[in-house]
């Protein structure tokens, strides 16, 4: 049996934890629908990297549809991910040495098919690493990792 301090000689970490049982990657994740990629929206509100929401974040803030519109008041998907965006940006800008991640503000008609006016809600910034190392940034509810 290793020891901890075996760690320290040999830094793989497979030496230590044993062989990797499961995987879930980004990209699966993106297929499952768990995250979902926001595209070319992210460049125009000024992120270099890729971004996504999870669909929890997504549902909560960005989904609208016609009918919303009629029950609720007028607004869009496209309207609402900027608004999600804009406030995502704004907040890196404003937070100088935050560290990888951030608590934002954001106001949005909650999509409960009777509220008319934007309430205040708190969404969560990630800078982490992509599939392949690369930086990519995941907006999500609070309580979401």
């Amino acid at each position: 049996m290793s020891k901890p301090s075996d760690m320290l000689d040999n830094p793989d970490a497979g030496s230590y934890f044993g062989p990797v049982i499961s995987t879930y990657t980004r990209d699966q994740a993106h297929l499952d629908g768990n995250l979902v990629d926001v595209g070319a929206m992210a460049g125009e509100a000024g992120f270099r990297w890729p971004v996504s929401l999870t669909a929890a974040a997504w549902a909560d803030c960005v989904a609208w549809s016609e009918d919303d519109s009629r029950r609720q008041t007028a607004q869009d998907e496209s309207g609402r991910l900027w608004d999600v965006l804009f406030m995502a940006a704004y907040a890196i800008r404003i937070a100088a040495g935050c560290g990888d991640r951030l608590l934002f503000p954001l106001y949005r008609v909650p999509r409960d098919g009777l509220t008319t006016s934007a309430q205040e809600v708190t969404l969560k910034l990630v800078v982490g690493p992509g599939d392949a190392g690369e930086e990519v940034v995941t907006i999500m509810l609070p309580g979401e990792d």
